[in-house]
């Protein structure tokens, strides 16, 4: 499987121009996206589609969020959740038929269905999921409209009529965002069962959504922002609000802790292959600023200039390890400072009483 999917990164890595390496996602998508065909006649030249997406990246087009929040697994599982979506029926929630249900009369019926169906379900395992629910987002100030109608035609386009489902837009939070609450069962007997490379689909889908309303969006991997490191899971940040210390942050922080006082600094292995991917990153924005300021195009030299800025404004490459290393490192430097500085206060008192 891995030499399939390597030799089909391989294939189309030779027929696209060299700058879609930064777009490139880690996974590979269930079909290829417009801006991942070639053109017919020069496969080494950026089509219209991989123009706009670059220029989309470079200006800083706002990053959806489409995220997987949890499963419910049973019906009351499904009922708490569909309470807290729907604020105890103050909101109204709209299904994929485009029907309004309102208050938690609206709502009873469609808990009742989805329960009856998983139960009817006799491939379903005593812990499988009666629904999926996910959280379609953008950040502060995005027309909230645009939004809920993005949602909606990204849900009927990804789950059709095959996937019953229902969404709330909330707008008591400054990132105006959507509840999507999908079952799990289809009409045609198969189960939702998303991957990694469906979400990077869907976060693509709901992008492109939101600019058919006239809403800059884009859906890019990190690395082609210039960041290495995963976005911390909602619980952890909910621990850390809290002013509690997450078991991920004490072992990370031990590790590094042990690591230090070893005297070990040895890189771990998959520390260079980051490296190496963000020089190589880097280095295609570089050498395709320089192509366009070859051009003898006005928009071309204001497009290399934004491309230029935009590596130029790109982080420091840093993993967790590299960050907890530099926090400890300042933190001794402060200590020091500090025993240095309560010396010199030591002696220049013993001296002021001779």
């Amino acid at each position: 499987m891995k030499r399939r999917h390597s030799s089909w990164r391989t294939g189309l890595a030779s027929e696209l121009p060299p700058i879609s390496y930064v777009w490139e996602t880690p996974n590979r998508r269930p079909r290829r996206a417009e801006w991942d065909i070639p053109d017919p006649a020069a496969p080494g030249r950026l089509t219209s589609a991989m123009r706009a997406k670059f220029e989309r990246i470079v200006r800083r087009a706002p990053e959806v969020m489409v995220k997987i929040t949890g499963r419910t697994k049973s019906a009351a599982h499904l009922k708490s959740h569909l309470a807290y979506i729907t604020r105890n029926g103050e909101l109204d929630a709209e299904t994929e038929q485009g029907a309004t249900l309102a208050g938690r009369l609206g709502l009873k019926d469609l808990q009742q269905r989805w329960e009856d169906d998983s139960v009817l379900d006799d491939k379903r395992r005593r812990d499988g999921s009666l629904s999926i629910n996910i959280i379609l987002s953008m950040p502060a100030g995005t027309d909230a409209i645009a939004v809920k109608d993005s949602a909606r035609a990204f849900a009927i386009e990804t789950f059709g009529y095959n996937h019953d489902h229902v969404f709330v837009q909330h707008l008591d939070d400054k990132h105006p965002h959507v509840h999507l609450t999908v079952r799990s069962l289809g009409h045609d007997g198969k189960r939702l069962n998303p991957r990694k490379a469906d979400l990077q689909a869907w976060r693509e889908r709901f992008a492109g959504e939101l600019r058919l309303r006239g809403i800059a969006a884009e859906a890019t991997p990190r690395r082609t922002r210039g960041r290495v490191r995963k976005a911390d899971r909602g619980a952890v940040l909910a621990m850390r609000k809290r002013k509690f210390t997450p078991d991920v942050d004490r072992l990370a922080r031990k590790e590094v802790l042990s690591e230090v006082r070893d005297g070990r600094t040895a890189e771990q292995p998959w520390d260079e292959k980051i490296k190496s991917r963000q020089d190589a990153i880097r280095r295609r924005y570089l050498d395709y600023a320089a192509e366009l300021l070859r051009s003898e195009a006005v928009a071309d030299h204001a497009l290399a200039r934004q491309t230029l800025q935009f590596v130029n404004d790109m982080p420091a490459v840093e993993t967790l390890r590299h960050a907890l290393k530099n926090q400890l490192s300042e933190l001794a430097k402060t200590r020091r400072r500090g025993a240095e500085q309560g010396i010199d206060a030591e002696g220049s008192d013993k001296e002021r009483t001779r």
